[in-house]
């Protein structure tokens, strides 16, 4: 049996909710002792934690702390970090993680997102339902056991910036203008120390650590908070832009004209890198990334599998296929050198790297991976979802469909997916097509099939 209240905090992929009203100290403090157990590291083994600039995270993050050492753990403490520097950290050096972050979620929020050692993901199914249920027991009982365990602070983010330029040689031939939003994010901690050997002009906009996010929502899935970065590209000329979410594990690419660059064309630049390096390799991609991304990775001779949405499914299946990169439409980038984990800040580098190869735009060179339009995701509130769902299944009955993640029609010259948000009432409609016009007329009948209740 689960709390209640873990009920309310624990998702499909890690915890999150409004803190301290619904995950305060005592929760986390449970979670971090469940945490142990759940990894064998209670009675001696050792994990490693990070924390990001809002408000709450120092206090949540020492009481996931003390909740671990609690159980008898050892933790080591990075400090703030971005959560793919975290992944980093279990991964280098082979320990499970947590990272105190809400991601791109407004202020008042925060969370947990967890690993197991080498950084291997912790999803509901795959131990964070055992975890809370765990931290219900714990939570129940009287008084706090004192920490047992030890507890040591050690810097990775040289460690990390130093292996990311490893991954990704940029060429120094060609000197990159840059212009950097990091949303009062995490990306302001990691984003100097990257960027600091490589030939760029770094032009930085609200690199200032503020859990209270003054300037505007890290969430460059939201196109309303990149108008900032897109001004400043075009006003001081820059080759690119690059904007981060408040963990800066997503990154969001901006071109010389101040236009943003879809992630599914980023998808598909770096597949075809990476099928450079290893020819023939498996390359995944989510079920609402455009169709010229399989497209390109068969025609570069690797062979593309498509997934549902969702970090911890393509990290598995990342580890079954032996893929070596997976892209999905949100701005996430796994990569199989990265310990299977996503990188906003390795994506980024993989841009800017194949643009410092030529002397063209941004433009110029994602225009081969831009070949169809796109809707952009539209989310409509509904009552009864499964019920919409069979409803838009019946009315496409002789058209080719499938059900992978949510329901997916396909067309001649079209395909939509509708998909069910793991935490809200929402419908998530995603459309694509050959033309403007075409992507138009589908989408709206979409939705005016999906909201005529």
């Amino acid at each position: 049996m689960i709390d209640p209240r873990f009920r309310a905090v624990v998702k499909a992929y890690d915890v999150r909710g409004l803190s301290p009203e619904q995950l305060d100290p005592e929760m986390t403090f449970a979670l971090g002792r469940a945490f142990a157990l759940e990894n064998g590291i209670d009675g001696g083994g050792t994990m490693v934690i990070g924390h990001d600039m809002r408000d709450t995270s120092p206090v949540l993050a020492k009481a996931f702390s003390d909740g671990v050492r609690a159980q008898g753990g050892n933790v080591i403490g990075i400090g703030l970090a971005s959560t793919d520097l975290l992944y980093f950290a279990s991964g280098d050096l082979d320990l499970p993680g947590a990272m105190i972050t809400a991601s791109h979620n407004p202020a008042e929020y925060n969370g947990i997102k967890l690993c197991r050692a080498g950084a291997k993901p912790i999803g509901y199914d795959t131990g964070l339902s055992a975890i809370a249920e765990q931290a219900t027991t714990y939570l129940a009982e009287p008084g706090s056991p004192e920490a047992i365990g030890t507890y040591e602070e050690r810097d990775a983010l040289s460690r990390y910036a130093d292996y990311l330029h490893e991954l990704v040689p940029i060429p120094p031939a060609r000197r990159l203008a840059v212009v950097a939003d990091a949303g009062n994010g995490m990306a302001g901690h990691t984003v100097p120390s990257v960027f600091a050997p490589l030939n760029v002009d770094l032009t930085p906009m609200y690199f200032e650590l503020d859990g209270t996010f003054p300037h505007h929502d890290a969430n460059p899935l939201d196109h309303s908070t990149l108008v900032d970065l897109q001004a400043m590209v075009r006003q001081t000329g820059a080759d690119i832009g690059l904007a981060f979410d408040g963990d800066a594990d997503r990154c969001f690419v901006i071109d010389e004209q101040g236009d943003v660059v879809s992630p599914s064309a980023i998808t598909a630049l770096i597949a075809s890198r990476a099928l450079i390096t290893t020819p023939g390799a498996t390359i995944l991609h989510n079920v609402i990334t455009s169709r010229a991304v399989p497209e390109i990775i068969v025609e570069n001779g690797g062979t593309a599998v498509r997934t549902p949405v969702g970090h911890s499914l393509i990290k598995a299946e990342m580890a079954r296929t032996g893929a070596v990169f997976g892209g999905e439409h949100s701005g996430h980038f796994y990569f199989k050198d990265f310990f299977l984990a996503d990188s906003g800040m390795i994506a980024a580098l993989h841009v800017m790297a194949a643009l410092a190869e030529t002397d063209g735009t941004v433009s110029e060179l994602m225009a081969k991976y831009e070949r169809y339009v796109a809707s952009g995701e539209i989310n409509s509130t509904v009552d009864d979802g499964g019920a919409v769902m069979e409803r838009l299944s019946r009315a496409y009955a002789d058209l080719p469909q499938d059900r992978l993640d949510g329901l997916t029609v396909t067309g001649d010259t079209w395909w939509f997916n509708v998909r069910a948000s793991n935490t809200e009432p929402l419908l998530r409609l995603n459309v694509e097509a050959d033309t403007e016009a075409e992507m138009a007329r589908v989408r709206d009948e979409v939705l005016s099939a999906i909201r005529e209740d």
